[in-house]
């Protein structure tokens, strides 16, 4: 009875470990859901208040509001083509390397622009422009190159792998179409049509003219029988049906 009860005991404590596993899990799940909507909630208002300053605020504080909305752009479509395409290509995994490098110095940079947005002295802004326009330029034209180039590759993959897959296809068309290959049976190549092959027997041949049966002395076509019938419904073919036994009834 003891070691019955200490079985019991122990998949009592298994199943409340197991729950409690699995609660947790799904906290997490939920959480980084939660997480992940939230991002990309702020995400959207950040971008359309952006949008909104660019055309509201004429010049140094219109620029720098485009700067910003400009490398934001670049940097999360450039992040989300290589995580997208990295778990199916493993060679990206250096691309993706390199690109949180650049991330680093993305953030640090829209910091700067953020800085300058709340700036009361549009003189001091108009002279950190030029610098921050160049930091901007060669930051985005990096992301750019990182997604350009996974884009592409991803791109001639799907091309190489097209162009097998159509090879393949008209391999197994050729190979489906085996019995254009196939010798005429029947009669003798380059026989004129409803004239017997060269060497074939013609009825009543050899047959004295006065024992050959006339119209009149011709004997009735024999009846065909159901075995005859179904022989001669019988498929030539591997790909036609099989004929259907007649019903009895």
């Amino acid at each position: 009875m003891e070691a019955v009860a200490v079985i019991v005991v122990l998949i009592f404590a298994v199943l409340v470990a197991l729950g409690v596993i699995a609660t947790v899990r799904t906290v997490r799940a939920v959480k980084r859901g939660v997480d992940r909507t939230v991002g990309q909630a702020r995400r959207t208002v950040e971008d359309t208040r952006l949008k909104a300053r660019q055309f509201a605020q004429p010049g140094p504080a219109g620029e720098v509001a485009q700067l910003r909305l400009s490398l934001r752009t670049s940097m999360r479509a450039t992040q989300d083509a290589l995580q997208t395409a990295a778990p199916e290509d493993a060679s990206l995994s250096e691309a993706l390397a390199l690109f949180q490098r650049l991330s680093a110095h993305g953030h640090e940079l829209d910091d700067e622009l953020k800085r300058l947005e709340n700036e009361p002295d549009k003189a001091r802004v108009a002279a950190c422009l030029p610098e921050l326009r160049e930091r901007t330029a060669r930051v985005k034209d990096s992301a750019d190159s990182l997604r350009f180039a996974a884009q592409d590759r991803a791109r001639r993959f799907a091309e190489d792998d097209l162009e097998t897959l159509s090879g393949q296809i008209r391999m197994e068309a050729g190979a489906l179409r085996h019995w254009s290959d196939e010798p005429v049976t029947g009669g003798a190549a380059g026989a004129p049509a409803g004239e017997p092959a060269a060497g074939a027997a013609v009825p009543g041949a050899g047959v004295p003219a006065g024992e050959r049966p006339g119209p009149e002395t011709e004997p009735e076509p024999r009846a065909i029988t159901g075995r005859e019938r179904d022989g001669w419904r019988q498929p030539g073919y591997s790909w036609q049906k099989t004929s259907r036994p007649e019903s009895t009834t």
